[in-house]
């Protein structure tokens, strides 16, 4: 396992903004969307790929492409507000769906929706904002595992130690890519500091 964190001024400075509790939610998701064009960056940078040969309108050049299709999977429902940006830098991209939700009372992560669409063979990206037990992540990376894609990475804004640590015991070769390892969770099983309920902040719920 790898864990990657993304510590960019400019990243940090936007996450800084995401967790204050006055942030409303209009500009909530478009603090996230910013936030989540760095974490495309950091996550795709160990993709492999191929050389390919392009004319610009003055002469032939040599470049580089992607050597696998791309797959991102968000967690329902918070996981969407990190979706537009990846379709936006990747418009060839194919979207799978996890439909996931925590129990208050026992923290258990439950199914209530499931659609991928091929994976063997390619490269995963699993979109979920909050790494907070990891308990949601496990089960979808269980799911998306189970396809045999080429490779799996896990894509969160906030994580938690417990999170990660749960994961890492799960996948030991899961590269787990976040802006922030945050302090731990607490009796709620809330991330703090955090940024309170992501779905919640967003959809203004």
């Amino acid at each position: 396992m790898a864990l990657h964190i993304v510590d960019h001024p400019l990243a940090v400075h936007i996450l800084t903004l995401l967790r204050d509790k006055d942030t409303d939610p209009a500009h909530f998701r478009n603090l996230c969307e910013q936030l989540t064009y760095f974490m495309i960056v950091e996550s795709t940078r160990e993709l492999k790929t191929k050389d390919v040969f392009v004319e610009t309108p003055v002469e032939g050049c040599q470049g580089i492409a992607l050597e696998r299709s791309l797959v991102v999977v968000p967690i329902l429902r918070a996981g969407l507000a990190m979706l537009q940006p990846f379709l936006k830098v990747l418009p060839d991209v194919s979207v799978g769906y996890v439909g996931l939700e925590r129990d208050e009372t026992t923290a258990q992560a439950r199914s209530y929706y499931l659609k991928l669409p091929e994976l063997k063979g390619r490269d995963v990206l699993i979109l979920d904002p909050m790494l907070a037990t990891g308990g949601s992540a496990k089960k979808a990376l269980e799911q998306v595992y189970g396809e045999g894609p080429a490779s799996v990475m896990m894509v969160s804004i906030v994580a938690a130690p417990e999170g990660v640590d749960l994961l890492t015991s799960a996948f030991p070769d899961l590269p787990i890519f976040t802006a922030s390892l945050d302090r731990a969770l607490n009796g709620q099983r809330f991330i703090v500091p955090g940024l309170g309920d992501f779905g919640d902040r967003l959809f203004g719920t």
